[in-house]
């Protein structure tokens, strides 16, 4: 069994980002008196946690996956995700398209590759 500093820190987290994550029912380490331990499934559930963090997972959807009682209920939380995460790529790739035209006009409205993104967005709107 683990203390929260120790989890913590092997995780680089503060400890009330642990506090937390047990208050949003991510985390339910034992008690041993005042204070928490955490077994080995507790830190695999943290780095779980983590993992889904980084792939840009809720914290509502980190806890679906990780208490989910059918495939399905977990289908679904990854059918959001996919779309979520299909906007983000198409506003990172918008992003990137803005930055690959390297203008070299003074005045950003004169330069012809930002013109073609302007009417894009013109005949989108």
């Amino acid at each position: 069994m683990k203390s929260i500093g120790e989890v913590a820190a092997r995780f680089g987290l503060p400890t009330h980002v642990l506090r937390y994550w047990e208050a949003e029912g991510l985390l339910s380490p034992a008690r041993v008196g005042p204070r928490r331990r955490y077994t080995d499934a507790d830190v695999h559930r943290v780095a779980a946690i983590l993992v889904a963090k980084e792939a840009g997972f809720e914290l509502a959807d980190i806890r679906t996956m990780l208490t989910a009682r059918s495939a399905a209920d977990r289908a679904a939380m990854a059918a959001r995700q996919r779309e979520r995460l299909r906007a983000r790529i198409a506003r990172a790739q918008a992003a990137l398209e803005l930055l690959d035209g390297d203008c070299r006009h003074d005045d950003l409205m004169a330069c012809p590759h930002f013109q073609d993104l302007l009417g894009r967005q013109l005949e989108r709107s």
